[in-house]
């Protein structure tokens, strides 16, 4: 569908922003046509994913591109945030034009461009935003600040139809929480990580296995290679200990976890005589282990979200909903030990596909467009935005979940 004469004179001669403070530029009213759909561009940067993509109101993907930083930070043990900021400055140009090319939208079609501007890496944000802002002022285009892990927690409405309120846990390589999505910008976060998140807690348990050397595993993330060997492992060798047993809430800790697993490793190379850094025997079994207990950990903590959900009417009591996303979300013994919890408590347990869990530029196009629907956050190209390293989410109720000090009930987690 061609714009019509009018429509093609506004778009050469740009947005008259006097009209008032905000004007339909800030509400995302671009015609790009005639009964077409508004569209979005989406750009991630948060941490070492450069990603890219145009999403229609209709939730229909146009295009999408992504560049990853994976093989680059493999070499170095881990995401060193100068090395990150260089490499999206390189090719974050490269991978919006892709994006654009593939879905066939035209800068000047685009209803918003949507970013991410917190939380993540300070350095990483910045390329993002910089690039962002310089296109809106170029192209006029309206512009949506997005929230990383609300864009996370949205992205399975993009798939399937799930309405307000749902409980959602979030567990990637820098974050893990509890909360529950009452709106598009209405969060009330259970609980969160009082040190380290869980994938953080898996790549530096195999960096400490050295699961870079095995064969199997050198081409793999630290969270990859450890599901991969724990395949083959027997998780009884090593019974660790699921911590916060005694406190009654729904934060997590996997440092905790994490120093039962180096003080496991260095008994064992110290029984066998291997230097650190030399693969032990046992290898599997650790894997298996650290896991099952990062699953099971997440899983209780979890289960007394759903029961303080309940004791609370926080959840509708017609099929209530679970979602599982985040980057660690893509481990498949992980959703098996969730999808126990969410069978034992009455609830439907939805995950987005593996690619959709993992940062990129699809997920934070459809949070533009869920503001750009309910017109929340929209801004107008000239805007002045920073970005935020560490953002909360949502209204903090942390505190009377564990005032609650609502005890769970035993559900064995037995995943073949």
């Amino acid at each position: 569908m061609f714009p019509s004469k009018a429509n093609k004179l506004i778009l050469r001669l740009g947005w008259q922003f006097q009209r008032r403070r905000h004007g339909d530029v800030a509400m995302g009213k671009r015609s790009t046509g005639s009964g077409s759909s508004r569209l979005v561009l989406g750009i991630e940067t948060s941490c070492d994913e450069t990603g890219a993509a145009v999403v229609s109101e209709t939730g229909a993907i146009l295009g999408e591109s992504l560049h990853s930083q994976k093989e680059v930070h493999l070499r170095t043990g881990g995401i060193v945030p100068t090395v990150a900021q260089q490499l999206h400055r390189e090719h974050i140009e490269r991978i919006v034009q892709e994006a654009l090319e593939r879905s066939g939208v035209a800068p000047h079609q685009l209803s918003a461009v949507a970013t991410t501007v917190k939380p993540g890496l300070a350095l990483s944000l910045g390329v993002g935003l910089e690039f962002s802002r310089n296109f809106v002022r170029r192209h006029r285009t309206p512009f949506i600040p997005v929230h990383h892990m609300e864009a996370h927690a949205l992205t399975v409405r993009l798939l399937q139809p799930v309405s307000f309120p749902f409980l959602v846990l979030l567990v990637s390589g820098g974050h893990s929480l509890l909360a529950v999505a009452r709106g598009v910008d209405d969060f009330l976060l259970l609980g969160h990580t009082l040190d380290e998140a869980p994938g953080d807690t898996l790549d530096k348990v195999a960096r400490r296995l050295s699961l870079a050397k095995h064969p199997r595993c050198s081409t793999l993330s630290g969270g990859q290679a450890i599901e991969l060997l724990a395949q083959d492992g027997d998780r009884l060798q090593f019974p660790f200990r699921t911590p916060m047993g005694q406190t009654y809430d729904c934060c997590f800790s996997f440092a905790g976890i994490r120093n039962q697993v180096n003080m496991t490793i260095e008994k064992k190379e110290a029984e066998e005589g291997i230097e650190r850094g030399t693969l032990l025997p046992c290898v599997n079994d650790i894997a298996a282990a650290t896991q099952h207990t990062v699953a099971c950990h997440l899983a209780k903590r979890t289960h007394r979200a759903v029961l303080f959900c309940k004791a609370n009417k926080l959840l509708p009591s017609l099929e209530p909903t679970l979602v599982l996303s985040g980057g660690v979300a893509s481990n498949q013994y992980i959703r098996k030990a969730l999808g126990i919890i969410a069978e034992a408590s009455g609830l439907r347990l939805l995950c987005p596909p593996a690619k959709f869990c993992t940062d990129n530029g699809v997920m934070i196009a459809w949070n533009g467009v869920e503001r750009l629907r309910e017109e929340k956050g929209i801004l107008p190209p000239d805007a002045d935005v920073s970005y935020e390293p560490k953002a909360p989410l949502g209204t903090d109720l942390t505190s009377r979940v564990k005032a609650a000090a609502i005890r769970v009930p035993p559900i064995r987690i037995n995943i073949s």
